[in-house]
């Protein structure tokens, strides 16, 4: 299991965490927007294949941390795209617009006894930058979402994904 982002192909990053399930409650925080707003992002989703989806991006609220000045992924940003795999409480994915290029993420869950696999799959541009940045996201995203199915306090968003980018920098 890669807890940590690891890039499986030149543009393609990939994570596992094992999460306490059920899969319903897993699925409810990827679909409903204020479960989803309490490790990722807000925002409306069409669950229908070709459906829209809204992400309203909130870091500074994940946490009870301060972003530090100029801290990456400070402030609130939008993004939207489209539904591309819709199999409840298996798989979700979608395309992801950002500045200047689209991404598509999958996510798809697995059982495991009491517990539940959660695959993270995000295609994305071929941008040096931006998959530190999304490397480095997606490790602290899915720490902050088994922090809240496991009731605990959400660990600090920027501080964890400074750490997730360093991280996900020197294993490239």
């Amino acid at each position: 299991m890669t807890e940590r982002a690891t890039l499986i192909k030149p543009s393609t990053i990939r994570l596992e965490r094992l999460l306490p399930g059920p899969v319903e409650r897993v699925w409810a925080y990827l679909t409903e927007s204020k479960k989803r707003a309490t490790w990722l992002a807000a925002g409306e989703f069409d669950l229908r294949l070709g459906g829209r989806i809204e992400l309203h991006f909130d870091n500074d609220s994940l946490s009870d941390e301060t972003a530090p000045p100029g801290a990456m992924g400070a402030g609130k940003h939008m993004a939207e795209g489209k539904i591309t795999r819709l199999e409840p409480l298996r798989a979700l994915a979608y395309t992801w617009s950002w500045s200047g290029g689209i991404s598509e993420v999958t996510y798809e869950l697995t059982p495991r006894g009491k517990n539940v696999l959660l695959t993270i799959e995000h295609r994305l541009p071929d941008d040096q930058g931006l998959k530190l940045a999304v490397g480095g996201g997606w490790a602290t995203h899915a720490g902050i979402l088994a922090d809240q199915l496991n009731g605990v306090k959400p660990r600090p968003f920027y501080a964890t994904h400074a750490r997730e980018m360093k991280a996900f920098e020197a294993a490239l």
